[in-house]
């Protein structure tokens, strides 16, 4: 499937079992917010996977063992060519569950922040630093919270709350 609007598409890619997944629709309004400063037309795709296409993506990739909440592939176009494509986004349903409960966070606003945390590193941005991982936490808490989520770092919420305050 494959959302668009003026200036971003989406190429949904659900191979997870997974249920309570977000709609293409909540995707495309996450992915838009956090490429609200790009004036140019940008295509992100979007892979929801179990664990296991998860932990061997996070082995083949970054030598790391297990599955992860998202993982960020950038695409570099060869010099001569011209492409829209921003790069690919692997998100892990069954671990992005398992941290929401965890951090005793909503679903739907741990979605939403895993999707704004992921496009951010597409954009460049990385926490390999405390410097770093400042500016990029500022960026997601304000994308969030702009959009009606809670700051995606408070230590918890209390689970009588909604996921949009």
């Amino acid at each position: 499937m494959t959302a668009t609007n003026n200036q971003v598409s989406i190429e949904l890619q659900c191979i997870s079992h997974a249920e309570a997944i977000p709609k293409e629709k909540d995707f495309h309004r996450w992915v838009s917010a956090a490429l609200a400063e790009r004036k140019q037309k940008t295509e992100v795709v979007i892979r929801i996977v179990d664990e296991i296409e998860s932990a061997h993506l996070n082995k083949t990739y970054r030598n790391k063992t297990g599955s992860t909440n998202v993982l960020s592939f950038p695409f570099e176009a060869p010099e001569h060519v011209q492409m829209d494509l921003l790069g690919d986004l692997v998100l892990c349903a069954p671990v992005i569950a398992l941290e929401a409960f965890q951090q005793h966070k909503a679903v739907q606003s741990h979605w939403a922040h895993m999707t704004v945390h992921g496009v951010l590193h597409l954009l460049g941005y990385d926490h390999l630093n405390h410097e770093q991982a400042i500016i990029m936490e500022e960026m997601e808490t304000n994308i969030l919270t702009a959009m009606g989520f809670r700051e995606p770092y408070a230590e918890t919420i209390d689970s009588n709350q909604s996921e949009y305050e």
